[in-house]
Parts: C-alpha cells; structure tokens; sequence
C-alpha cells in the first residue's frame, strides 16, 4: 500500500495518526481549542466548520482558516463541513456546500478537503478535481449513523471511493451489536490486504465500536480520530489515552 505524505506527516504507516477534531462554535472558540490541541497527542486537527455560527459567509470562513493555520504551524489541517445527513450540526444545499468547500481548498490553509461520496457522483469528481489542482488532499467520506451495512457493501463503498479518485478513503459505521464490529473490521482487512493502494481510514462508532479505534492498525486503517475536550461523535476517546494504547499496540505488532 502507498503512504500518503502531508507535511511533516506521512499516513498509512507506522503508529495510526490521531486526529482531534475542533467543534468550536465561535472564532475566538476555535482559535482558542487549536491552542488547547497543539498541547496534546495531535497529529493533525480536523476543523469541523459545521459547529461554527458564520459558516455560511465564506470570508469568515476563510479568516478562520487564516487563524487555525498561524496557531497549527506545520501540523496538517482537515477542512470538514458534515452534513445534516451523515451527523453533523445542520443542512446545507449542494450548490453552497461545493462553494464553501473550494473555496476552503483555494485558501491552501487546510492540507485536505472532506468531500462526502453520496453528495452527488459529478460533484464529488469535481470537488477532487478542484482539490487537487490546488495541492491538498481529498478525503472523500461516508458515515452511516443509524447501521453497519453488510462487509461486501463497506468494501464497495471504500472501492468506490478509491476509484473516484480520492487520495483516502474513509466510512464510519455504527454498530446495533458486537458482530457489527466484527464486520467492519474485517471489511477493513480485506479493503486493506486485497484492493487499497492508498491509506484508508474506518471506524466502528459507539462505545460499542470503540475496539476498532484502538486496533485500526492491527486490522488496516491509517488513522482514529481522538476527542480533545469535546467529543465530535459518539465513541471517540480521549487523544492521549487513545496514543498510549495504539503505541502499546504498535511496538507488539
């Protein structure tokens, strides 16, 4: 599998990145949390936009970029605004939502880009297109909030991603049993060993699936996503007790 590199961080080996995700509502909150995370086990910050109060006005959004990139420095930086539908806070159109998300990637503040699978197929390829032309990364994401779809079906979704060009793919899946967790991980093994050419990331959510954020490198997933003071979904643990155990892990393998 080919690793992928974002500055000083290179993905799908070694120790599975953590990355803390900021759900600050307000400017001076964001700001304020990026400082908070740079003190903590953070390989890369995700700013979730969906949180903030003026994510509509792009100039706001693209101050705050301004100001979580002088805060960050070199650690890399995930653009996500989560829809209504997969999780997140609130709706958004798909015209306004192509919008905001170029013109975050044309700020060259934020070293990828989360682009949802199931927006659209010509909106998806678009906003990689345009992603890539301005020389970040593409995330492209699906999360399933009420159910773990089948292990043929998760592979699907994560070829699929792969094939529509996105430099790493990502499914978050919530379990209503333990052999719920048991199918998506193995989904990420055989996504792992038989078809990625690039680093993948997937989760179980809950506390239920909270294994497979502990053992996402045992079974193939590149990164977990760790809560630094607010959790973004549910299941997500604490970043520097999230670190001890993958290092555990790791130095065991």
């Amino acid at each position: 599998m080919n690793t992928v590199k974002i500055r000083n961080l290179t993905l799908g080996t070694g120790i599975p990145a953590i990355c803390i995700p900021n759900i600050g509502r307000t400017r001076d909150e964001i700001l304020s949390l990026t400082r908070q995370y740079q003190n903590m086990h953070m390989d890369l910050m995700e700013w979730r936009a969906d949180w903030f109060e003026g994510v509509e006005e792009i100039d706001r959004v693209t101050d705050v970029l301004t100001g979580i990139r002088g805060i960050l420095g070199d650690t890399p930086l995930l653009f996500t605004f989560r829809t209504a539908e997969e999780g997140g806070v609130r709706k958004m159109d798909s015209r306004t939502y192509t919008e905001l998300n170029k013109a975050a990637a044309a700020t060259c503040m934020a070293d990828l880009i989360d682009v949802e699978l199931f927006t659209g197929d010509a909106i998806v390829h678009d906003l990689i297109s345009f992603i890539h032309a301005n020389h970040a990364k593409a995330v492209v994401s699906n999360h399933d909030f009420g159910k773990t779809p089948s292990q043929s079906d998760i592979v699907y979704r994560l070829r699929r991603m792969q094939d529509m060009g996105a430099d790493i793919p990502k499914i978050a899946v919530m379990p209503q049993n333990r052999r719920d967790v048991i199918t998506l991980l193995a989904a990420t093994e055989e996504m792992a060993s038989d078809y990625a050419d690039r680093p993948i990331i997937t989760m179980s959510m809950s506390g239920l699936g909270s294994i497979s954020r502990f053992s996402c490198e045992v079974f193939g997933s590149c990164m977990t996503f760790g809560s630094g003071s607010m959790a973004s979904a549910p299941g997500q643990i604490e970043a520097e007790e999230l670190y001890g155990v993958l290092a555990s892990i790791h130095h065991a393998l």
